[in-house]
């Protein structure tokens, strides 16, 4: 069995650019939250973390996974153990987020189209993240791309989400905020 950074060679430009874009984005998004200030407030909680944490969490997500597989470890073993925790991590803050949007009535008052870029496809990239961890703990090539799926995924969703509640807040920046009924999604 070759050795991960044997495996993980042509990977390296991947891993570079994904890490590199996450750690982008992740500043932009908190600019992005800045020009929505007061759009959100204390009694939206789990719009927070259904529309703006969400993207914070699928972008450290990748960024954290792209250094962990960047990092000189020695072993498949560390590295995919790390990554796993990440999965897990992103499938314990979906579990909060669906707890959240259940008690606060937000789910039905979701589109499909927001059900499915806000919760269901962070979810599979969660659980695929979680996966190619596994794999790679156990060795497994075909993990790097399973890991450089999940990546794309999580940062597919999150791109779409980040400009999704950017515009959705730019057009409401100087309105007063609507009462906590009124979920923040674009139209």
């Amino acid at each position: 069995m070759p050795q991960l950074a044997d495996a993980l060679r042509s990977w390296h430009d991947f891993y570079t650019l994904f890490g590199t874009a996450s750690a982008t984005l992740i500043g932009l998004l908190f600019v992005a939250a800045s020009v929505g200030t007061g759009v959100f407030s204390a009694d939206r909680r789990a719009a927070q973390r259904v529309f703006l944490t969400a993207s914070v969490v699928d972008f450290s997500l990748i960024l954290a996974a792209s250094l962990i597989i960047m990092a000189p470890l020695p072993g498949w073993i560390a590295p995919g153990g790390m990554i796993l925790a990440c999965g897990l991590c992103g499938l314990g803050y979906s579990a909060v987020v669906c707890r959240d949007t259940l008690r606060d009535g937000l789910l039905h008052k979701l589109d499909l189209e927001d059900r499915t870029w806000y919760i269901a496809l962070p979810l599979g990239g969660y659980l695929c993240l979680a996966g190619s961890g596994a794999a790679l703990a156990l060795q497994s090539q075909p993990a790097c791309t399973a890991l450089a799926v999940s990546m794309g995924l999580l940062l597919a969703a999150g791109i779409r989400n980040a400009w999704d509640i950017t515009l959705w807040s730019m057009s409401r920046r100087g309105q007063p905020p609507s009462p906590p009924e009124n979920p923040p999604h674009a139209p």
